[in-house]
């Protein structure tokens, strides 16, 4: 019996999967033109040549969950939003490369 414990589950997704804008979009619970703004943003860059053939990584997934955080949380546009998410990659970079250099 697990009194109080919850039990998650899910699909474990790695960098190189392969996302639909569909399967996108129900991942993080919003409609597809939210996502294809993320995209004309520059938020997300999907492979393929049109909207019929994008398909998102496991990275998209993780910048369109961290947009909508940054959204309800702080109430910060698309366009904050984008530059928040690249200046943390720019932060992460920044500490791996310290990191190696300190080794």
């Amino acid at each position: 019996m697990n009194i109080g414990k919850e039990v998650l589950t899910g699909l474990l997704l790695d960098e190189e999967c392969n996302l639909t804008l569909g399967e996108l979009s129900r991942a993080c619970t919003v409609h597809a033109e939210w996502i294809i703004e993320l995209v004309d943003e520059g938020i997300l860059e999907p492979a393929g040549s049109d909207i019929a053939h994008w398909r998102f990584s496991g990275a998209c997934l993780h910048r369109a969950h961290t947009t909508l955080r940054l959204q309800r949380d702080l109430g910060i546009n698309l366009a904050g939003a984008a530059l928040v998410l690249d200046l943390v990659e720019e932060v992460e970079a920044l500490r791996a490369q310290l990191h190696a250099l300190n080794q």
